[in-house]
C-alpha cells in the first residue's frame, strides 16, 4: 500500500512512539476492507511498538480504531485515510503513541477539563482540504479527554449514510447523532462552540492587555508578514485574527508563490503560523473584528470584537482579506450545504454520478468545472458575460470535455429545492430575456471575492467595490492605520502580492511610529 519513500518517512515519524497501542480493525470480504488492511500491515511492521489485530466488529467496514493499551482512548478512521488525511493518520499514531502535541498549553488544558459526553461523527472527503483540521483537532480531543468519542468517515466510502443524513458539504460533523456544525474547525474553535462561556472570558483577556505598539487585524499572509516584520524590530506586536491563515485554507494548490514549487493552502497556512510564533507575537485568535475607533488625546487606536472585547495600539495594520462572493438569490441561503457548495475539491467526491452547475466563467470556474466533470455525471457552466475570461488554456481543456455544456449570458436568478436539498437552478438568457429552468442537485459558486471591510464603513475611506483605499506605502486615510493585502484597493488578489503589501505597511508603521515618538 505504501511506497518505500513514504515508509522510509512513516518509520522515522514513529520512532517517537513512547506508548505501545494497538490498531484494531473491523473488515469484511470487500476490496476496500483488502486495500485498509494492506495499509494497516505496513504501518504496523514499522514500529515494534504497534499491534495489529483484525477482529473488530464495528458495524463500519472497513474501519480502525487507535487504542492504547491501558488506555482509555475512543477514535476510530472508517475508510482509507490517504490523500488530505494521511497526516491526520500520521499524527494519530503519535499522538495515541504517546509523542506530545504541539497546541497551545491552555487549549490542551481547556480540552481536558471538558465534561460529560461527546461522541463525535466527522465525514470528510479524500480531497477536502478543509477535512483535517476538523479531523485532526477531534483526534487530539479524543486522545487527551476519555469523554470526547471520535470516528471520521469518509463519505464517498460510506455513501448510505450521506444519503441517509443528506449530507451535501465536507467537513459536516455530529455530535452525539445531531448536526453540529460544516465547515473548517480548529480545537479553539470547537471548544469555543462547547464552552459558551470561553467567549466571555476571553472579552476580558482582551481588554486587560497593555497598548500594542502595532496590532495586526488579520491572520492571512498579508498579516503574518506584516506581524514578523514588526517583530523583528523589537516592538510589541499583535496580531488578532479570525482564523489564522485565512482565503489561504480554502485553496488547493499553490504552484505560483515563489521559491516553493508546489503547495496546499493548509499547509502554507501553517507555515505561515509557524514562522509568525518564532517571534515574540501575542497571536489572539478566533478574534472577528467588528469597530475601528481612530486615536483620541491618548494616541490609541481601539478595534473592538463581536465579543465585546477591545485592543489598544499605538499604529494598527488592517489585513481582514477577502472571502467567497455570493449569487444573493432566492434559495441561496437555504440551500447552502444542501447542495450550494463554494469548494469543488472539498465537496465534489459527494456528487458521484449527479448532476451539478457552476456559476462564473473565470479560472475558478473553469478549473472547478474541470475537475467537476471527472466526478460528476453532467457540469453545466453559466457565465453571465459575453465570453469566458479563464485563461486560453483553461477553455480549451474545458471544451475537450463531453460531459460540460457552457451557457453564456446567463444569469443566476433562483436556487430551488424541495425543503431538503438543491433540485435545480432558474437562470435568464441575457439575450432574449427568456428564462429556463436546469434540473440539477448541486451547485458550485466561483464568481470571485468579497473584501471584508463593512466593519469599516463611515469610518475610513472605501473604494465603491468596499476595498480599503491605501497609498504606494499602505497608509490608509486615517494616520497611523495602515492596510495590505486582498482588502485593499491593490490589484491582483494574489498571496505572493500579499506579503509583500504585508511587510511594506509594517514598515510604514515603523516609520510612523519613529517619527510621532521623536521628541520634537
Amino acid at each position: 500500500m505504501l511506497d518505500s519513500n513514504l515508509k522510509t518517512q512513516l518509520k522515522a515519524y514513529l520512532e517517537k512512539v513512547t506508548q505501545p497501542f494497538e490498531i484494531v480493525a473491523s473488515l469484511d470480504d470487500g476490496e476496500k476492507s483488502r486495500e485498509l488492511l494492506s495499509l494497516l500491515q505496513d504501518i504496523a511492521g514499522l514500529s515494534d511498538k504497534i499491534t495489529l489485530k483484525t477482529d473488530g466488529d464495528d458495524a463500519r467496514k472497513p474501519s480502525f480504531s487507535l487504542n492504547r493499551i491501558g488506555g482509555n482512548i475512543s477514535l476510530r478512521f472508517a475508510g482509507i485515510p490517504m490523500g488530505h488525511e494521511f497526516t491526520s493518520l500520521v499524527l494519530a499514531l503519535l499522538q495515541v503513541g504517546g509523542h506530545p502535541s504541539k497546541t497551545a498549553p491552555e487549549v490542551i488544558e481547556q480540552i481536558k477539563a471538558l465534561d460529560g459526553d461527546y461522541r463525535f461523527e466527522t465525514y470528510f472527503s479524500l480531497s477536502c482540504q478543509n477535512c483535517p483540521d476538523v479531523v485532526q483537532a477531534l483526534n487530539l480531543m479524543a486522545v487527551l479527554n476519555p469523554n470526547v468519542k471520535h470516528v471520521a468517515i469518509d463519505g464517498a466510502l460510506f455513501q448510505d449514510e450521506v444519503e441517509a443524513r443528506q449530507i451535501m458539504s465536507v467537513p459536516s460533523i455530529y455530535l452525539n447523532g445531531e448536526l453540529f456544525t460544516q465547515g473548517r474547525m480548529s480545537e479553539e474553535e470547537i471548544l469555543a462552540k462547547l464552552d459558551t462561556g470561553s467567549s466571555a472570558r476571553d472579552a476580558e483577556k482582551l481588554k486587560a492587555k497593555d497598548a500594542f505598539d502595532v496590532l495586526v487585524v488579520g491572520g492571512g499572509p498579508a498579516g503574518a508578514a506584516a506581524a514578523i516584520y514588526a517583530a523583528r524590530k523589537g516592538i510589541r506586536t499583535g496580531v488578532a485574527a479570525e482564523r489564522f491563515g485565512g482565503q489561504v485554507l480554502d485553496t488547493m494548490a499553490i504552484e505560483n508563490f515563489i521559491s516553493v514549487k508546489e503547495t496546499e493552502g493548509p499547509k502554507l497556512a501553517r507555515a505561515l503560523e509557524e514562522h509568525v510564533r518564532e517571534y515574540e507575537v501575542d497571536i489572539m485568535n478566533l478574534q472577528r473584528a467588528s469597530q475601528l475607533i481612530p486615536a483620541g488625546e491618548d494616541g490609541l487606536h481601539r478595534v473592538r470584537f463581536d465579543n465585546g472585547g477591545e485592543l489598544k495600539a499605538k499604529t494598527l495594520i488592517l489585513a481582514t482579506g477577502a472571502r467567497w462572493r455570493e449569487m444573493n438569490v432566492p434559495g441561496e441561503q437555504e440551500y447552502r450545504g444542501r447542495g450550494v457548495a463554494y469548494c469543488p475539491h472539498c465537496d465534489g467526491p459527494l456528487f458521484k454520478g449527479k448532476r451539478v452547475a457552476v456559476i462564473g466563467g473565470g479560472n475558478s470556474g473553469v478549473e472547478a468545472a474541470i475537475d467537476l466533470a471527472g466526478i460528476v455525471a453532467h457540469v453545466t457552466l453559466l457565465e453571465f458575460g459575453e465570453d469566458l475570461r479563464a485563461d486560453a488554456v483553461l477553455q480549451r481543456k474545458l471544451n475537450s470535455l463531453p460531459n460540460v455544456r457552457v451557457l453564456k449570458m446567463a444569469q443566476t436568478t433562483e436556487v430551488k429545492g424541495d425543503g431538503q436539498k438543491v433540485t435545480g437552478l432558474i437562470y435568464k438568457d441575457r439575450s432574449s430575456e427568456e428564462m429556463h429552468s436546469v434540473e440539477l442537485e448541486g451547485i458550485f459558486v466561483q464568481i470571485g471575492l468579497l473584501p471584508n471591510s463593512e466593519w469599516l464603513k463611515g469610518t475610513l475611506e472605501l473604494s465603491r467595490f468596499g476595498e480599503i483605499i491605501v497609498d504606494a506605502k499602505g497608509q490608509t486615510s486615517i494616520p497611523g492605520v495602515f492596510a495590505a493585502g486582498d482588502v485593499t484597493t491593490v490589484p491582483y488578489k494574489q498571496i505572493v502580492i500579499a506579503v509583500g503589501e504585508g511587510a511594506k505597511a509594517s514598515l510604514s508603521a515603523f516609520d510612523h511610529l519613529i517619527r510621532t515618538s521623536a521628541p520634537a
